[in-house]
């Protein structure tokens, strides 16, 4: 059971999902230092960072506020605790590699093309203490919706493997990749990102500093289903 749940008999906690606003920076940055302690420093956003995402595009960036504290007791304000954020690019499925801290500017989004093809999903968390509620995928529904709004081709983003260390010493990446998507394994994230109508497209080495993969994700895309993405061969 995760705090999450809540004790049998409890209310589960009133969340929202809105679009962010410069008044939620400080406490997504905050939010990120707890979601993510396996990241290099140079890895986490920080409240100017959320700033200038206001400026770039608003629109592109989600917040989920908590009404009440885990076990559904109301909070005297409402807390910020789950982040769905990213911005729109032009990107080339069949050269995935990238790293993260180049193509978020350093955090900055500075690489925002307002038209761009594809939603580049540079960051999605929740609070530990809210896991389990469904706010993963109320974020990103959001941004799908956000996607389908304005007719881009979907979203493409890099994702963290952090089942990976329990197989390290039996499976290399890929295998451990192929396990999940197979179904024969779980992963915290990959198996979410699968459940939400993703695709793993590849893999990337030296994507991000982190101590689960030796710098390796999984390269994934989502596609707007509003298009027609020609099959292979046409």
């Amino acid at each position: 059971m995760t705090a999450a749940e809540g004790l049998p008999g409890q209310r589960k906690p009133r969340v929202r999902v809105v679009q962010a606003t410069p008044a939620h920076a400080a406490a997504l940055a905050e939010l990120q230092r707890v979601c993510f302690p396996n990241l290099g420093a140079q890895e986490l956003m920080t409240r100017e960072n959320f700033l200038e995402h206001q400026e770039r595009f608003p629109e592109g960036e989600f917040v989920a506020l908590a009404a009440d504290a885990p076990d559904g007791t109301p909070l005297a304000e409402e807390a910020v605790v789950g982040l769905g954020s990213g911005f729109l690019v032009d990107f080339d499925l069949q050269r995935p590699e990238h790293v993260f801290h180049d193509i978020i500017a350093g955090g900055t989004y500075a690489n925002h093309d307002p038209d761009g093809a594809w939603y580049y999903g540079a960051d999605i968390s929740v609070h530990p203490d809210y896991r389990g509620a469904g706010l993963g995928r109320a974020l990103y529904d959001a941004r799908k919706a956000l996607v389908r709004r304005l007719g881009r081709k979907g979203i493409v983003a890099g994702g963290q493997l952090p089942g990976y260390p329990r197989y390290r010493d039996r499976l290399t990446v890929a295998e451990y990749v192929e396990k999940v998507v197979a179904g024969e394994v779980t992963d915290p994230t990959l198996t979410f990102q699968l459940a939400n109508g993703f695709e793993v497209y590849g893999l990337i080495h030296g994507y991000i500093e982190d101590d689960y993969t030796d710098g390796w994700a999984s390269f994934i895309v989502w596609f707007n289903p509003d298009l027609h993405f020609p099959a292979l061969g046409e």
